[in-house]
């Protein structure tokens, strides 16, 4: 490797981290960014770390590590977006990190580079830093795990404990699952090549105990939320235990679909969702697993590729046979798939390259002009302006970024992927925006009516206006509520209700309330043809009312 080449794959590393940077001046989404938001604005404003709460009732889903840690965020630079996701884009920098330091030290400093970089350009990844939820955190702590216990196994122990507190962190992130794709591939590693007696040294059962040890304050506030008061009914029912449910009802329940958190499943699920998540380099990434069962092409890999392909293998199957799928859960994989797509890439010669690269112009153009193709349809402000700067990108492109070779390839897979960046971060995401009618409703209060008492009527999924207005909103699921809390407050005291239109003839008719002002609303996280198009979207928008009672 040149030093040329290693300046341009920093400089492309250095100029995708500065344009991700973007993704702190949007807003934040419903519903889980705006849930985990409204559930650290809550701990920051009451003084309470130990219990978390949504919509006044106790709540029993994800661990705390998260929590805590944007909660932190909210003490020391105040409670907005930008103090939300800065914490999350810390990690996904730190999970880049990690991915260059395993990269180079399983094979070398150019594998380590381009596998950041392929890390920081993953589709999926690039919406994430946006749209913030737990999976962020969870695979910059995986792949951190990863690395330290690699080193551990010749170097010093030191290791071993900063393996296990990241493993810990990611246990409390997202529960007992998170030692999956940390231990797995190791453990197949080491029986595969022989090396099974490393399962009895006692650095490793060190690394299980400091791991138990690092997660208690986690066990501590499920204990005393939870096991300590078995009267609360959580899921319908009580005596549940919160200790109980983090170790096997949120993760094993879920796997078997007996757990109270359901779903459905399909085995090829995670397959297609790779497809378009791991883009610019899911083909590429299909190719080398379809590589990978000819010995050629093994021949000329590291041994120690074994523990990222099978630790990458074992989570996508735990993942497939689930119940439970949510695209985003693919994430966590980003790191392991980036240094597997990596030396593969940088493996490609001659025919391959020319393939490869005709295949990446052809997916460029496509994108590029879905990109277009949207900005136009929808109408939204700049879409001309946006159309324009992504045809500009793709003349430059071609225009500037020639040849046939790896850095040429990574070169215009890591600009195709700054552009999608551009358009949803400075275009995309801020119009969508607009549609959310529980940020826009919160904003408009705070700027309106700051000091009102405020309520959520009906809307039991209401958490943008819960985080965006000022103060923590009650809940009141029906009327009963409702008298409850007015009966409690001074009588010429103004109460200002936040309720889907549907909700709002019943309030006025029994409590004479009035609009202040109504607000246009749609699901933005689960976009279709109709609302993106400007001319059939109002047909798709419900209403969502701001009423004041007296």
């Amino acid at each position: 490797m040149t030093l040329t080449e290693n300046r341009l794959y920093l400089f492309l590393i250095s100029a995708v981290a500065a344009i991700s940077v973007l993704s702190l001046s949007g807003e934040i989404m419903e519903p889980d960014g705006a849930l985990y938001a409204g559930i650290a604005k809550r701990m920051v404003l009451t003084g309470d770390w130990i219990n978390l709460y949504v919509n006044g009732n106790d709540w029993l889903d994800k661990p705390h590590f998260t929590f805590w840690v944007t909660a932190l965020s909210f003490k020391l630079f105040g409670i907005s977006a930008p103090a939300y996701k800065l914490p999350a884009l810390l990690f996904t920098f730190s999970g880049a990190w990690y991915t260059y330091l395993l990269g180079r030290s399983i094979c070398n400093k150019r594998i380590g580079l381009v596998s950041s970089l392929i890390f920081l350009t993953a589709l999926h990844l690039v919406i994430s830093n946006f749209d913030v939820r737990a999976e962020g955190y969870l695979c910059a702590l995986i792949i951190a795990a990863v690395y330290h216990y690699y080193k551990a196994q010749q170097e010093s122990f030191w290791h071993v404990v900063a393996g296990s507190l990241f493993a810990a962190a990611a246990v409390m992130t997202k529960g007992m699952f998170a030692v999956i794709p940390v231990f797995s591939g190791f453990i197949i590693y080491w029986i595969l090549t022989g090396q099974a007696r490393q399962l009895l040294r006692a650095r490793w059962w060190a690394a299980l105990f400091m791991l138990l040890l690092f997660i208690v304050p986690e066990l501590y506030a499920l204990y005393t939320q939870f096991d300590l008061h078995p009267e609360k009914v959580v899921f319908g029912q009580k005596a549940v235990s919160g200790i109980r449910f983090f170790f096997i009802d949120s993760q094993f329940g879920r796997f078997l679909n007996t757990g109270p958190i359901r779903g459905k499943g399909d085995l090829s699920f995670f397959l297609h969702t790779t497809l378009w998540a791991f883009l610019p380099w899911s083909l590429l990434l299909c190719t080398a697993v379809f590589q990978l069962f000819k010995r050629r092409h093994r021949e000329g890999q590291p041994q120690e590729i074994i523990i990222l392909w099978t630790s990458a293998a074992a989570t996508f199957l735990l993942f497939s046979f689930s119940r439970f799928q949510l695209p985003h859960y693919i994430i966590v994989l980003f790191p392991f798939f980036a240094v597997i797509n990596a030396i593969y890439l940088t493996s490609l010669r001659d025919r391959a390259l020319q393939i490869f690269s005709y295949i990446q112009n052809v997916l460029f153009l496509l994108v590029i002009l879905l990109l277009c193709a949207i900005a136009l349809l929808s109408g939204f402000k700049n879409n001309y302006l946006t159309a324009g700067m992504m045809m500009m990108v793709t003349l430059l492109s071609f225009i500037y970024i020639k040849g046939r070779n790896q850095l040429m390839l990574v070169a215009r897979g890591s600009l195709l992927s700054a552009g999608i960046m551009v358009f949803l971060y400075a275009f995309f995401y801020p119009a969508l925006l607009r549609y959310q009618a529980g940020m826009t409703a919160g904003q408009w209060l705070r700027n309106n009516h700051p000091k009102t008492t405020t309520a959520i009527f009906s809307d039991s999924n209401a958490f943008a206006f819960a985080f965006y207005a000022g103060g923590i909103p009650k809940y009141l699921p029906d009327t009963h509520a409702l008298d409850k809390l007015l009966s409690s407050r001074p009588v010429n005291d103004k109460l200002i209700i936040y309720t889907p239109a549907s909700a709002a003839s019943l309030l006025k008719e029994k409590y004479g309330a009035q609009v202040l002002k109504s607000f246009d609303h749609y699901r933005i996280t689960r976009l279709k043809g109709k609302f993106l198009n400007a001319k059939t979207r109002p047909a798709t928008l419900e209403k969502y009312l701001l009423l004041q009672l007296n």
